[in-house]
């Protein structure tokens, strides 16, 4: 009968079936939707506005994965099995990690925050806080993996003993022929993975960077739009090529035409200074000491704020009556975070897209704050009672001109708080440093008490906090509550000490709390916000500025950020600015623009405030009007847009290529 078959003709149908099964590798096409799953999970807890999962980027990241895994292929199925078992552990590992620090920084893990890696061993407890229950199902299939590894454990252990061979077996050549074809099939099958998986990584990045993305690796763009092409994986591969040329390629120098053009950008911005005696601010206050507190997230929406009939910062609120107090100063900061915001205030430069300048280029020539005064005969000093490795610090403050950098060996930890020394102990013992200085100095300190996660110890807290009581969000209000009551006894010390009436002192938040939902913050601010509320709540942080005589106390408007705290120190100490590389404005300067860019590219000049889309296309960003807080047409913010791109990458071209050490060399030369 014809549905009938010989034994020889069903032995080469089941062949070719173990072939297929064979060449499918059941246990990498496992492997495949595993890691797929596990990168839909983590893209659906990052909430990108204007950023999906779309069926083309499943493609990418399909092929990443075959990129990462194509080798596994070339071993034999116990090493298959083992290497398959020791990637999922590895880029699991990876994908949790980004997500963790997605939660906290808004921003992928990359090769120089890598390097960077003591930063998250200090994060202690505010790791835990970023872990939540559902996070388990990102490891659910080691459970599976265990068990699959254990039965074909005992599979072979069972086909061993069913196997018996003589202790003097010799290997004929068969025996090697058999190994070669096998060895061969794996290496073709290897090979036509890894082509696959380039086409379908490659095949979707080209075609969006060749429409809609165009530009995107050689722009500023946030690193979520990179990621909005490439997928999760092939955005770690891309990372690793650009440190890679970045560091070790042959490009070590900028294009003479784009060294111009950030030098022509400079000259430009250094022409617009203000020339001595055009003010009354200028020099005023020539020869006085200079105390800036940089407050760790230390936000602005709570200045002047109650809960529940408290005051949540008494001592700022009193001190803003006879102060300069800036209500629109934005915090600059990227990956680097408390460096980001140090570099920015101290160096006039924007902090770069990738990992902290700190970390990166602490050997690059920057000219700073510190480094200014110091020529200009200030003893300058920067105070942080903590490990003087972090952030690199140690190194980075020597090259930042610092004549003494004051760290956790120098204090006594009797106020232990927080991550170390508590702010109220902290104030007084760099006074009492202070008093003993060569004056006139610049002394910069750099707050603890009110880092995340927030727990101060019951002890201290003074707030009914009510509904919020218990909540991350209620713990930061508290820590901020004690960090101004350490602000009023530091001012109260600077009197007794005789430095109050000799001193210029600003106080500004490094960045935000790191806390994105918007209900607890609807809950203390007693109405609801909207997108422009809350873009403008996370980026802003107070600065206030008490001079020596209490002149010119009330509220500035006009926005502002931490690149234009240096050039403004200068013009209050009547130091001409325009011979130095700062990007920032001068705050009391009415000739200098008053345009304000975030490095996520959102910006503000006062009359158009622009957040871009996660894409990184202009015309998907929103604009709006500052008179009316609507939505406004995207073209309004056109031309700033540009200039704000074009400062972004002059700043970075500045940092990256050590540009100042060649304007500096040059200008010496010519002399």
């Amino acid at each position: 009968m014809p549905y009938l078959t010989s034994r020889s003709e069903r032995g080469s149908w089941l062949d070719r079936l173990k072939w297929l099964v064979s060449f499918s590798r059941i246990d990498y096409i496992i492997f495949i939707i595993l890691m797929l799953v596990k990168l839909i999970i983590l893209h659906s807890h990052l909430h990108l506005q204007n950023i999906d999962m779309n069926p083309l980027d499943v493609v990418t990241a399909v092929g990443s994965i075959m990129l990462a895994s194509f080798w596994t292929i070339f071993l034999p199925p116990r090493g298959r099995i083992i290497a398959l078992i020791v990637l999922d552990v590895l880029l699991t590992f990876l994908i949790f990690s980004d997500l963790v620090y997605f939660r906290y920084f808004q921003d992928f893990i990359t090769i120089p925050v890598l390097l960077q890696a003591g930063q998250v061993d200090s994060l202690g407890d505010s790791i835990w806080e970023l872990i939540y229950v559902e996070d388990i199902w990102m490891f659910a299939d080691w459970i599976v993996l265990l068990i699959v590894g254990l039965f074909l454990l005992v599979r072979r252990i069972g086909r061993r003993t069913q196997r018996s061979y003589s202790s003097n077996r010799s290997y004929s050549s068969m025996d090697n022929d058999r190994w070669t074809k096998r060895f061969s099939k794996r290496l073709l099958q290897g090979m036509i993975v890894f082509v696959l998986g380039l086409v379908l990584t490659v095949g979707p990045i080209k075609f969006a960077t060749s429409t809609w993305a165009t530009g995107l690796f050689v722009g500023n763009w946030w690193n979520m739009s990179l990621y909005n092409v490439t997928g999760l994986l092939a955005f770690h591969g891309y990372d690793a090529y650009r440190y890679a040329e970045d560091h070790f390629g042959p490009q070590d120098q900028l294009s003479t035409d784009k060294t111009d053009e950030v030098k022509q950008w400079f000259d430009a911005k250094q022409a617009t200074r203000s020339k001595a005696g055009d003010d009354d601010l200028f020099g005023a206050y020539k020869g006085k000491n200079v105390i800036v507190v940089q407050g760790e997230a230390f936000m602005n929406f709570v200045i002047g704020k109650s809960y529940n009939g408290q005051e949540i910062t008494p001592n700022i609120n009193r001190l803003m009556k006879k102060s300069m107090y800036f209500s629109q100063y934005y915090h600059q900061t990227g990956q680097g975070r408390t460096s980001d915001a140090d570099m920015a205030s101290n160096a006039s430069l924007h902090p770069l897209p990738t990992g902290s300048v700190f970390i990166r280029y602490p050997d690059h020539e920057f000219d700073t704050l510190p480094k200014i005064l110091k020529s200009k005969d200030y003893s300058t000093n920067v105070f942080h009672a903590y490990e003087s490795s972090f952030w690199n610090r140690s190194i980075m403050y020597e090259n930042m001109g610092y004549d003494t950098f004051y760290s956790k060996p120098d204090y006594t930890i009797d106020e232990p708080l927080g991550w170390s020394l508590g702010d109220k102990s902290f104030f007084r013992q760099s006074l009492d440093k202070m008093v003993e200085l060569k004056q006139p100095f610049y002394s910069f300190l750099i707050t603890l008490s009110s880092h995340h996660p927030f727990s101060l110890p019951a002890s201290v807290q003074e707030l009914d906090m009510g509904d919020l009581s218990g909540t991350t969000f209620g713990d930061y209000i508290q820590s901020l509550h004690y960090v101004d009551a350490a602000l009023g006894e530091m001012e109260q010390e600077m009197k007794d000490n005789g430095l109050w009436d000799q001193t210029i002192l600003m106080f500004y938040g490094d960045h935000d709390n790191s806390l994105k939902e918007k209900e607890p913050m609807e809950e203390f601010l007693g109405h609801s916000l909207s997108d422009l509320d809350m873009e403008q709540l996370m980026n802003q942080v107070p600065m206030l500025v008490h001079l020596p005589d209490d002149g010119h106390a009330g509220t500035y408007d006009e926005p502002a950020g931490q690149l234009d705290m240096t050039p403004s120190i200068l013009h209050l100490l009547g130091i001409q600015a325009s011979p130095y590389y700062l990007m920032g404005n001068d705050m009391f300067n009415q000739k200098e623009d008053k345009l304000v860019v975030l490095r996520t590219g959102a910006f503000t000049d006062g009359k158009v405030f622009y957040i871009p889309s996660a894409d990184g296309i202009f015309e998907n960003g929103t604009a709006y009007d500052m008179k009316t807080r609507e939505v406004t047409d995207v073209e309004q913010a056109r031309s700033s847009y540009d200039e704000a791109q074009k400062r972004l990458n002059i700043s970075d071209e500045l940092i990256t290529y050590d540009l100042i050490r060649q304007f500096h060399k040059a200008k010496t030369t010519a002399k």
